[in-house]
């Protein structure tokens, strides 16, 4: 069965730094592109970052040049590397795979269960 399991969130002051890890467990041959999306409070779900297998990335307006977004292929991992927090990036955040193949063939749609993150002013 495959899991993402999200760490790294917490709470921190704005204008300080945190960095998410979500790892990839299960049977697992290839994986394409990577994301984190987050949720914030009354608000849909946004994406905001993409990484490519082969490393390109995009981010969403809002937090370029402040976040960072990173994997390892060989250990099935995703980070996200966040500076210059403001509290507007308070939000639960969540990795994701778009596709993926397994031992079962191929998998879509993955999702971690979240992490969340606390930015105060």
């Amino acid at each position: 069965q495959v899991q993402l399991v999200e760490s790294g969130g917490g709470l921190v002051q704005a204008g300080g730094s945190l960095s998410l890890s979500c790892a990839a467990s299960g049977i697992i041959f290839t994986i394409g592109d990577m994301e984190w999306y987050r949720q914030r409070p009354g608000k849909q779900r946004e994406l905001v970052a993409t990484i490519s297998s082969g490393g390109d990335t995009n981010y969403a307006d809002s937090v370029k040049g402040r976040f960072t977004i990173s994997r390892d292929n060989g250990k099935k991992m995703v980070y996200l590397q966040m500076n210059s927090l403001k509290p507007e990036d308070t939000a639960v955040y969540y990795c994701a795979i778009p596709r993926m193949t397994t031992n079962r063939g191929p998998l879509y749609n993955t999702w971690g269960q979240g992490t969340q993150v606390t930015v105060s002013s």
